[in-house]
């Protein structure tokens, strides 16, 4: 399997700073052959989970590597969300393990586990009497950053993610747009600099021209901040789009593992189903990770 390289950015959202990186520092396309493949952030082994005697997951083995986005592809009741969940222990698995930077998740402190891991969910999930500023600094604030650190890291996130500042920071969510709330969602995310990122399905409810707005941005952060990501979706375009590889789920079993252009040539049935679907509605060819992407 070819290794994925990321075209280099020249900015850096890391540790709570916003550094150029000089222009002698970008690697060039021959440095990057051979290149070893990143350790694995995420390993999950044999994972199994059972609900009142239903299986929900069925022996799921899953690396997901530094710098990379996974992408848990499945219909409604595949188990996807499910998988995301026991990533950060809101789910605990009947069976199977789970290790996180090296370390058995059952090992971690449930609390600083979830803190090492940023979260978003649909709607944002923003707390509706905090105003943006206040979401944003959450983990922060509870890890007991020093006040001028927090607001600098707030105002650099939002403006990140493209809201500015002073419009935007003592605003409430009921004064957002939908995709204004995503926005906030993933700078909070983003706002203690953890190493995994977590998406279940961020963008399912938003307009088409909105969605592919944030599809863009999560593209643009993936190459300025360079995390590692495990994001839910049942839309096979949005897949292709952000995917460094493709994990496919089937009645809550790992179908097939596969980059998108593997995927474009698999030949399981459920694969073939998502990829029919994807025929019907236009080739994501211009989107796929082996091409360009449209510069925000």
């Amino acid at each position: 399997m070819c290794e994925v390289v990321f075209p280099p950015c020249p900015f850096s959202l890391t540790h709570g700073s916003l550094t150029e990186q000089a222009k002698g520092d970008r690697p060039s396309h021959s440095a990057s052959i051979g290149r070893t493949v990143p350790h694995a952030l995420l390993e999950i082994r044999n994972l199994s989970y059972s609900l009142g005697g239903r299986a929900i997951l069925r022996d799921i083995s899953l690396d997901v590597r530094e710098g990379e986005t996974v992408v848990l592809l499945g219909r409604s009741g595949s188990g996807k969300t499910t998988l995301l969940k026991t990533v950060n222990e809101l789910i605990a698995a009947t069976s199977g393990t789970i290790r996180f930077e090296g370390r058995l998740a059952a090992e971690w402190d449930p609390i600083h586990l979830r803190r090492r891991m940023g979260y978003v969910i649909q709607d944002g999930g923003l707390f509706p009497h905090w105003t943006v500023e206040a979401n944003v600094a959450l983990v922060p604030r509870l890890a007991a950053w020093p006040p001028q650190r927090i607001a600098h890291r707030v105002e650099e996130l939002l403006t990140a993610v493209g809201l500015a500042p002073a419009e935007f920071r003592g605003r409430y969510p009921r004064r957002l747009s939908g995709g204004e709330k995503q926005r906030v969602g993933i700078a909070r995310a983003l706002a203690a600099d953890p190493p995994l990122l977590l998406f279940d399905e961020p963008f399912a409810a938003l307009d088409p021209i909105t969605r592919l707005d944030l599809q863009r941005l999560f593209l643009e952060l993936r190459r300025s901040v360079r995390k590692t990501a495990l994001f839910v979706t049942h839309d096979i375009r949005e897949a292709m789009m952000l995917a460094s590889r493709i994990a496919l789920l089937k009645d809550g079993a790992l179908d097939l593992l596969a980059e998108p252009r593997e995927f474009r040539a698999a030949d399981t049935p459920e694969a073939r189903a998502f990829l029919a679907g994807l025929e019907q509605n236009g080739s994501a060819e211009n989107w796929s990770q082996d091409e360009q992407r449209p510069r925000l």
